[in-house]
């Protein structure tokens, strides 16, 4: 799940290749929640208390039936300004600020515990988080601590001394034209395999480097000066500067022109190209393959997994073709890009003062809460075994437990009674059901950081250590046995996912926490929000991309010619249904790219529904706030979702992220259920009723 501040359910897919699945459209949504230049209203005390709905953002100027997103959240959008340092601001934000308390105690004290005992995870912890907040030692070092990277750059004096400077780009994670390393293999989902994958990028996205309107034109010019800019930074002259800006942004686009679009990522099979090294060095000779295996301790492997054939063949001919000294300032850039937030205060500034452009955010973070996410993102389970036992109770994962169960039998109806699908079909889809691996709150193994050094001396070099140690853990695994109790996100994270290799579903800890589950609120509230989520993280097992994995894991049809036809025209509906959303002047929602979200949301709702009518079964049918359970049901959905954007970040969002805007993941599935009309009386002409003929229903 990538998402901004917010729970966005999703298959997480790079490059191409899905890897630990479903997230927000923030990656870091554990600490995103910055200070705020405007303060929020309090959140309703009704949430507070544990109720579950947030009565006080109702807005009941706006009927149900007409938009039922502004009914549910309308008052907090008119009474909650975005804060200057975010781009968006919402329910995650509630969330993640409750998490960010607990942890940036947990950092402080352990930050300030000298006595910790050397090797730790406590030491590690409060070493890392410490040099990070140490921003007088990270001036007076420069940008010294990574002058022996940037002297291996300036050394290079050929093609075979190229390659080796891209292996050791894989290892510090500077995403350097391409990305290697060891995951599952799709279609043997017991062994591992090493895959590479387009990159080389350092915009958003291709399009950014080749689209002609005047947006993406102004993108490219501010890019060109942030680029002019940093090479100042590093000591060029001014012309100096301005050339080595125009290599880059030359290359890159070149890169970006060969590179496959994020709908084409989406297609497992097309990402699927199993060739020996022989045949993979054959194929793009330049690329040097086996020297870059055997610096990247995988000269071990017989065959890998090429995502995009066609980059790689592009890719291969420029680093021949372009000239040495011009590879050298890419990579020097793609370097310090990397480690900015290492670096000295002027390089920090200057990158944000160009990521605003797309973010739309006006001031940045406070220094805490960059250094408490990247502290997460370094040393996510040591910081994670501190954070679970502050924050999360046994129960909770007993109570998630049984709803996972409930919403389960939910889906095994749903799939019994489908009138769309043959029996055959349906045997297979049982079976996946049941297979499910459920993750809930953190691992039952943790991660063994004992290789990991970290110290007080520089975090300049914890950053580095601790990218080189996460590359050494990723590689080490290739010819092991597939460790399938890892996880794909930090106990923290304020979001969940499935992984289709896996076939599994996870909750952090970080999102079992009000308003999203509640174990003080009623089951309609719970059933809603998480119960929600729940079922739409089964669902993406069953959407468009997780429907061609079998019940191991395996990339493998399982369906009926048929019923894969019926499949897919029926996801066609849902994919034009919001084509037609436009959340931002002529920018429309791509169907194709959101594919599996919408489909997970629609599904999830559904299933989610059914399973709380089988809880309520044989029990009083009580009122809250003047509400049914399933009108509370239906307005928890929507508040889960309650988050407001900047513009930028808006449209960066429709551009990039394979989830749509919240409103539409609100009123889009709801558009197509008859249990919502019935709950709040909506007729027949109200816009949020589809017609019968135009209702999207697959599972």
């Amino acid at each position: 799940m990538i998402r901004q501040p917010r729970l966005t359910l999703a298959t997480i897919a790079v490059a191409g290749w899905a890897i630990a699945g479903c997230a927000t459209s923030n990656p870091s949504a554990t600490a995103t929640a910055p200070a705020a230049a405007t303060t929020p209203a309090p959140v309703a005390e009704t949430v507070a208390k544990g109720q579950g709905l947030g009565l006080a953002y109702l807005d009941k100027s706006v009927a149900p039936c007409a938009d039922f997103f502004q009914y549910a959240n309308g008052n907090f959008f008119k009474n909650n300004q975005i804060p200057a340092s975010e781009t968006t601001w919402g329910v995650d934000n509630e969330v993640s600020d409750r998490n960010q308390a607990i942890m940036r105690q947990i950092l402080e004290e352990a930050a300030t515990d000298h006595t910790a005992a050397k090797g730790s995870n406590n030491q590690k912890v409060g070493d890392y988080y410490g040099s990070g907040m140490d921003s007088v030692a990270i001036e007076k070092a420069g940008i010294t601590p990574i002058k022996p990277e940037l002297d291996r750059i300036a050394a290079i004096k050929d093609l075979k001394g190229l390659q080796t400077a891209l292996a050791r780009q894989q290892m510090l994670r500077t995403g350097s034209v391409f990305s290697v390393g060891v995951r599952q293999d799709p279609k043997i989902s017991t062994q591992y395999a090493v895959a590479m994958s387009q990159g080389g990028l350092s915009l958003p996205d291709r399009d950014y480097y080749l689209k002609d309107d005047a947006r993406s034109k102004s993108i490219r010019n501010a890019y060109l000066a942030h680029l002019t800019n940093t090479f100042r930074l590093l000591g060029d002259n001014e012309a100096a500067a301005a050339k080595n800006a125009a290599t880059v942004v030359r290359l890159e686009t070149r890169l970006a022109k060969a590179s496959k679009t994020r709908v084409e990522l989406r297609d497992p099979y097309a990402n699927y190209n199993k060739m020996t090294v022989a045949e993979a060095s054959q194929q793009f000779p330049n690329l040097g393959l086996p020297t870059v295996l055997a610096q990247d301790k995988l000269g071990a492997a017989k065959e890998v997994i090429v995502g995009q054939p066609v980059f790689f063949k592009e890719a291969s001919t420029m680093l021949k073709a372009e000239p040495l000294s011009d590879w050298k300032t890419y990579l020097r850039w793609h370097l310090v890009n990397a480690m900015t937030p290492a670096l000295p205060k002027a390089y920090v500034d200057e990158n944000f003062a160009f990521e605003k452009l797309l973010s739309g955010a006006q001031q940045q973070q406070p220094r805490w809460k960059r250094m408490l996410r990247a502290t997460d993102a370094a040393l996510g389970e040591a910081f994670g075994q501190l954070y679970v036992d502050k924050a999360f109770p046994p129960e909770s994962k007993q109570r998630m437990l049984e709803m996972v169960r409930n919403l389960q039998a939910a889906f095994a109806e749903h799939i019994q009674a489908n009138t769309w699908m043959s029996a055959a079909t349906k045997e297979q889809a049982l079976k996946k059901l049941n297979a499910f691996t459920v993750k809930i709150g953190y691992p039952d193994k943790w991660k063994d950081y004992s290789a990991l050094t970290v110290s007080r001396n520089s975090y300049a070099q914890n950053v580095i250590n601790s990218r080189i140690w996460s590359f050494n853990e990723n590689v080490g695994k290739l010819g092991k046995p597939v460790d399938r109790t890892e996880w794909g996100m930090t106990p923290p994270t304020v979001n969940a996912y499935y992984n289709p290799a896996r076939n599994e579903i996870a909750f952090p800890a970080g999102i079992l926490q009000p308003p999203y589950f509640d174990a003080k609120a009623d089951d309609a509230v719970n059933y809603g929000s998480i119960g929600a989520a729940i079922g739409h993280e089964m669902t993406h097992g069953f959407d468009d991309q997780g429907r061609q994995y079998d019940a191991e894991g395996n990339l493998k049809d399982w369906w009926t010619k048929e019923d894969a036809e019926k499949f897919t025209q029926r996801a066609s509906v849902v994919g034009s249904q919001f084509d037609a959303f436009s959340p931002l002047d002529s920018l429309h929602v791509n169907g194709k790219l959101t594919m599996g979200e919408n489909l997970a949301d629609l599904g999830g709702l559904s299933i989610a529904y059914t399973a709380l009518q089988k809880q309520l079964a044989g029990k009083p049918r009580v009122n809250y706030d003047g509400f049914t359970p399933e009108q509370r049901f239906f307005i928890a959905y929507a508040q889960s979702w309650r988050s407001q954007r900047r513009p930028e970040a808006l449209r960066r969002m429709v551009l990039t992220d394979p989830h749509a805007p919240e409103q539409f993941r609100v009123n889009g599935p709801l558009q197509n259920m008859p249990e919502f009309f019935q709950a709040f009386s909506c007729k027949d002409d109200s816009k949020m009723v589809r017609g019968e003929s135009n209702r999207a229903l697959i599972w």
